[in-house]
């Protein structure tokens, strides 16, 4: 889960690390049960999780969403091609491992601005087969330089599968985020599709979500706007929803018959560019 924007940058533009401010993708590490993280984002992850005892939770039912969505695209809709913002630091079940087995020619580009995750970019890049895995240090605020870098292992000419998940609520409203969604999705050709999740304003109290964003500003560089359905459902204008349509993500597809019954306040939902 990232967002951008919080390392100075050096001479050649890679953020500098900073241990001592916590980041959201290795906040998402922690929650994942990883090693990658620092006392500041486990710091971060337990004042998170004193408020909201299901974060852990909901970290792991954003993975799992992911695996799902990705298997889907690449195994039913026969993509080749995954365009992955905010894939923070690797993981079992992230999204090249699974696009990889159904489609072992495939080609995927993550985007983030962690220097963490820029120091697993070699694992990333390691052969996998006739595949290609790639990796780009870039802000989601700047869609323009991630199309561009991007395209340098993406073909734009044929359908190409764009994950937002757990990203977008990092971007404020100032970002105007539709606007960065429109013109990543502008760029794909006709038969691309779009995954998102997003923390959803209407399925936490009001005093749940004062205090979430309040301990964000406090131990981290992020700030985080959580969203209604109605405004999460606008990132998908002029798209075609995939059933079920934009739902909780224990909802969407799920592997077991009615999914899980915790709680989780995120949106998700999956769409096709016609």
């Amino acid at each position: 889960m990232t967002g951008g924007g919080e390392f100075p940058a050096t001479g050649n533009d890679e953020p500098v690390l900073d241990t001592s401010v916590a980041h959201h993708a290795r906040l998402y590490n922690y929650l994942l049960g990883g090693k990658d993280h620092y006392a500041a984002d486990r710091a971060y992850a337990k004042s998170l999780t004193a408020i909201y005892p299901g974060v852990p939770a909901t970290a792991r039912a954003n993975r799992d969403f992911l695996g799902r969505a990705v298997r889907f695209l690449a195994g039913e809709e026969g993509l080749s091609q995954f365009l992955d913002i905010g894939t923070g630091i690797p993981a079992p079940g992230s999204t090249h491992e699974v696009a990889l087995k159904a489609r072992p020619d495939a080609r995927i580009v993550y985007v983030d601005n962690d220097p963490v995750v820029l120091a697993h970019a070699h694992a990333f890049r390691a052969g996998r087969g006739s595949g290609t895995t790639d990796y780009v240090m870039a802000d989601l605020r700047d869609p323009e330089a991630i199309l561009r870098r991007a395209g340098q292992t993406l073909d734009f000419g044929k359908p190409v599968g764009l994950l937002l998940l757990g990203v977008l609520h990092a971007v404020g409203d100032d970002d105007n985020p539709h606007r960065i969604v429109a013109t990543l999705v502008d760029a794909l050709p006709s038969g691309s599709y779009l995954a998102v999740t997003h923390a959803g304003s209407d399925l936490v109290t009001p005093e749940l979500e004062a205090r979430g964003t309040e301990v964000t500003r406090r131990q981290s560089r992020h700030q985080y706007t959580v969203r209604p359905r109605a405004e999460v459902e606008r990132f998908f204008r002029g798209l075609d929803l995939v059933e079920p349509g934009l739902v909780q993500p224990q909802y969407w597809r799920p592997d077991r018959q009615g999914g899980s019954d915790q709680d989780i306040p995120l949106w998700a939902g999956v769409a096709r560019k016609p």
